[in-house]
């Protein structure tokens, strides 16, 4: 069987003149590789956390190619993998309790990373690992929203989370996501709030790079759900994940 791009360059390859004179043309075909983001997948997560988190990113406007990076991957977490991506993406899933021993080897890594240039996206776990414990990625830090005074939700079972997502209210698959605690004067953009007021999904700089980060789950699917109890009905948006990755990549 021909390869297609074997077949396309030897169709620009051979040209025949109407004289009957053979005229040769090589074309080469070149694309420019769509920039890399990295998906950690492993103990430190929930399985379909990471499938989540990647579908987003391979479904968002900017074009990207999407790995995972874990114990158990091709790719390990190492500075060399990450000086070949534009993006680090933490998935949701567990606490950081469990999580925080098994990525703790890495902060330094991630943190010099970021700092340099790179873009964190946390979900979840993601989000409360930006703070401390975790890769200190925050001008202030990550704390549990359902201890905050006036939680809409406050139990640590899943649950439906209403959120106002630039101006308009929706509604989020939510299960004890972080709020964030920023420094006064610290440039952040938020996108979403709970309904007590308390940021759910903020964009802000570390060093050169970039951070993007929510308590609620964008990412969810409808596997996600459990009706009758969680019903999934106007609870599914990718195009809020989308606008979390976007803003964040663009953020000045």
């Amino acid at each position: 069987m021909i390869r297609r791009r074997t077949f396309l360059i030897a169709t620009a390859a051979a040209v025949t003149t109407t004289a009957g004179a053979g005229i040769v043309a090589t074309y080469e075909l070149h694309r420019t590789p769509a920039p890399l983001a990295l998906v950690y997948r492993g103990p430190a997560t929930t399985p379909g956390c990471p499938e989540a988190v990647a579908a987003l990113l391979r479904t968002t406007s900017t074009r990207l190619r999407v790995e995972y990076v874990g114990p158990h991957e091709e790719l390990d977490l190492t500075a060399e993998n990450l000086s070949r991506a534009l993006i680090f993406a933490q998935p949701g899933g567990g606490d950081v309790d469990a999580a925080w021993p098994r990525l703790r080897r890495h902060a330094d890594t991630v943190r010099d990373w970021v700092r340099g240039g790179g873009v964190y996206l946390g979900f979840c776990l993601g989000g409360y690992l930006a703070g401390r414990p975790g890769y200190q990625l925050l001008a202030g830090d990550a704390e549990q929203y359902i201890a905050t005074p006036n939680a809409v939700v406050t139990t640590t079972d899943d649950a439906i989370m209403p959120v106002n997502w630039r101006g308009q209210r929706r509604r989020l698959y939510f299960q004890d996501g972080p709020t964030f605690r920023i420094r006064s004067g610290t440039p952040i953009q938020q996108l979403a709030t709970y309904p007590s007021g308390e940021p759910a999904a903020i964009v802000t700089r570390y060093g050169l790079g970039r951070v993007g980060l929510t308590g609620p789950h964008p990412e969810a699917d409808a596997s996600w759900f459990h009706p009758p109890r969680l019903p999934a009905t106007d609870a599914i948006h990718p195009e809020l994940g989308h606008d979390l990755i976007e803003t964040t990549l663009t953020i000045q």
